[in-house]
């Protein structure tokens, strides 16, 4: 594995559409689509893997998971992956799009800032 873990400056354009259908599932569609309008202005921040897990108090994803797989084989040969999507919302942190990457991240290193836009 790499020293470091590389990460893209901004979000890749699909990680929006993809926020979107999951925020569909919590909220309104015209509330889910206002939040990904603000994600896409949000300012870039960073956490560590470890606190973002424990803010949305979801499990971790084994490394057997076919995504979090693809997203180590990325880390592995030095790719760049795509700053994660969150919104704080009344029950905890909210991963709109990024969970199989902050999954991978963490398995590889629980301290690793992960660039993220917030909302």
């Amino acid at each position: 594995m790499p020293d470091q873990i590389s990460w893209l400056p901004e979000p890749e354009e699909h990680n929006y559409p993809a926020a979107l259908s999951y925020l569909q599932l919590l909220y309104p569609p015209d509330r889910a689509d206002a939040l990904v309008q603000a994600l896409r202005s949000a300012p870039a921040v960073s956490f560590k893997a470890k606190d973002i897990f424990r803010a949305s108090g979801l499990s971790l994803l084994g490394v057997s998971n076919f995504h979090v797989e693809k997203d180590l084989r990325k880390i592995a040969a030095g790719k760049k992956l795509s700053p994660i999507l969150l919104v704080r919302g009344q029950g905890g942190l909210i991963i709109a799009d990024g969970y199989h990457r902050l999954c991978a991240v963490y398995s590889v290193d629980e301290d690793a800032l992960i660039p993220c836009r917030i909302v």
